[in-house]
């Protein structure tokens, strides 16, 4: 069967794949033939922008793109033992990943590199499962360590990329992964921060990396710190985050220790229903209940969310504050008080089975102030 390669393989000007990339000066890369030609023939304009061009435009030698196009050819061709060559460079993906890795290479080489595999990547599950094969993500987890924050902020975009695919979120972890993003959680950019954080979740789709990441020293309390100081996206990736770290159940015992459920309360006071989902995980723990308990505020946060919050908020609220009510009389008194039984009365009627499961159980709990010993 033959191989698809990528668009931004092939030249603009003849659909081929590119054997001798090189950059215009607008921007747009090139087969050399190809625009020498359309250079020669008298045009004196980008024939994607149609933006002129200089007398005698430079023809600036794309390496990221020529090298990722070979060795995007040696993964998808592997060689028989009988026709392997002598020459190593020849015959295994090294020359792309030495971009990466080495202090020789210049830092644009690295980006312009990074930056198309993150794009190629994306869609292309088989390109991703190469590229975790041939030992790309050792290249890629050196970047991530870099001190230069740009660098460190596409190779954790190529990082997550990779991490799409569950055959490969072991593998990563097991590379040592979760140390190098927890680090950058401390101490990355915002926007590595937050990328650091999504990272965090697609890892804890698997089970076992919620335990591991859980386990690992600091990385919850990175993630809460992160909640308490961060700005705009990093407090929401954080969020979403802990929900999917803390659906097992010794990680959640971990993030009310960490301190978790005030910052929580603080943040869902201020508008973001996504601190009620997670409220909606901690409440499960006996931690996390006496924790709330004790915070004035929680009870507010819940009903402003279950008055005017969506679908999904409404639920984990009905839910939260539920299991409140089922272990203490005084909370359970407080909201009757507030009027929840009537809110919730309501709730029974609504187009969400979820929610009207939910309310429905609010209900039977205020009515009774069952408790559970």
């Amino acid at each position: 069967m033959a191989t698809q390669f990528p668009d931004d393989f092939k030249c603009p000007i003849s659909l081929e794949i590119m054997s001798d990339p090189v950059i215009l000066s607008s921007g747009h890369t090139f087969d050399r033939a190809s625009i020498q030609r359309w250079l020669d023939s008298g045009h004196r304009t980008c024939p994607i922008t149609k933006l002129p061009l200089p007398d005698h435009p430079p023809l600036i030698p794309n390496h990221a793109l020529r090298s990722l196009i070979s060795n995007y050819t040696l993964l998808s061709f592997p060689k028989s033992e009988s026709s392997i060559s002598l020459n190593p460079s020849e015959s295994q993906p090294q020359t792309l990943f030495s971009t990466l890795t080495s202090p020789s290479s210049p830092l644009n080489s690295k980006l312009v590199l990074l930056s198309q595999l993150t794009r190629l990547t994306k869609l292309d599950h088989t390109l991703r499962r190469q590229l975790t094969e041939s030992g790309a993500v050792s290249a890629v987890l050196k970047c991530v360590n870099s001190p230069e924050s740009v660098l460190q902020e596409k190779a954790l975009s190529l990082l997550l990329n990779l991490s799409l695919d569950d055959d490969n979120k072991v593998g990563l972890v097991a590379e040592g992964a979760i140390g190098r993003v927890v680090t950058v959680l401390r101490a990355g950019s915002p926007d590595s921060r937050a990328i650091s954080c999504t990272i965090l979740t697609s890892l804890a789709v698997v089970e076992v990396n919620k335990a591991t990441i859980g386990a690992y020293p600091n990385a919850i309390q990175a993630l809460v710190a992160l909640l308490n100081y961060g700005k705009g996206r990093e407090v929401k990736e954080a969020a979403t985050a802990l929900y999917a770290i803390c659906s097992f159940p010794d990680n959640r015992r971990r993030a009310v220790e960490c301190g978790a459920v005030p910052i929580l309360v603080r943040i869902g006071e201020m508008g973001l229903e996504r601190a009620v989902e997670v409220l909606s995980v901690l409440v499960k723990c006996e931690e996390g209940r006496d924790e709330m308990g004790r915070i004035g505020g929680c009870l507010r946060v819940l009903m402003k969310v279950i008055k005017n919050g969506s679908q999904r908020g409404i639920q984990c609220a009905l839910f939260t504050l539920n299991l409140l009510c089922c272990y203490c009389e005084e909370l359970c008194g407080e909201a009757k008080r507030e009027g929840v039984l009537e809110i919730c009365l309501g709730l029974m009627e609504d187009d969400n089975e979820k929610v009207r499961r939910n309310a429905s159980n609010l209900v039977q709990t205020l009515s009774g102030c069952r408790l559970v010993e």
